[in-house]
């Protein structure tokens, strides 16, 4: 079993979100999808992320780009790094993705391309009503399910059990529960986990 946290807001998360669906669908393993909210991570544990944004190293910073750049060719996606707006207000989103529950995967991966690759605010009300009808949800539904209590307080809740299971960001996964990985360079370890697990239950 997989378990995946993840916030739509983070590039290394959407190349991630793309790259392990295959690799568990190969090795047939269920993906647990966990929504959380990166910036209450940030905000909890990993505070250097934002002294990081503030004052850039420059040659990390332009390594980083081609980085991405070169993870996201490698999967057949398209991403712009930084998008026009950066950080970005993903609440929303990621309550939709709490509201939908098993069927999310469709939405979050709009939600994705949305952001990453055609650079649209994914804060804003009309592009998550745009993701909603090009996925097949019903806008009105979503933004009255995306208001209720619950689904803001299981956002909350994921948030704070992946931190108090040792995560610092986005995209923190799980094998079997305990075994963490942070990353989506970290899809080959975790490709050997998954083999390791399955040596050993034969």
């Amino acid at each position: 079993m997989i378990e995946f946290f993840f916030d739509c807001s983070s590039p290394w998360t959407y190349l991630a979100f793309h790259n392990i669906q295959p690799l568990a669908k190969e090795l047939g393993a269920e993906i647990i999808w966990r929504p959380i909210l990166v910036g209450g991570i940030f905000n909890t544990v990993n505070p250097s992320v934002y002294a990081q944004r503030e004052k850039p190293v420059p040659l990390k910073a332009r390594y980083m780009k081609k980085d991405l750049e070169d993870w996201a060719r490698s999967a057949g996606l398209s991403i712009k790094m930084p998008p026009t707006v950066f950080p970005v207000n993903s609440v929303k989103a990621m309550r939709g993705c709490i509201w939908l529950g098993k069927d999310m995967v469709p939405f979050a991966t709009s939600v994705f391309e949305t952001y990453w690759g055609e650079d649209k605010d994914i804060s804003q009300d009309a592009v998550l009503a745009e993701i909603c009808r090009k996925v097949g949800v019903d806008e009105q539904k979503f933004f009255a399910g995306i208001s209720e209590q619950g689904i803001k307080d299981q956002l909350k809740a994921n948030t704070e059990e992946v931190v108090a299971r040792g995560g610092f960001g986005s995209p923190t996964i799980f094998v079997n529960k305990t075994d963490m990985y942070f990353g989506n360079d970290r899809l080959p370890l975790i490709r050997e986990a998954l083999l390791r697990n399955k040596a050993s239950a034969a």
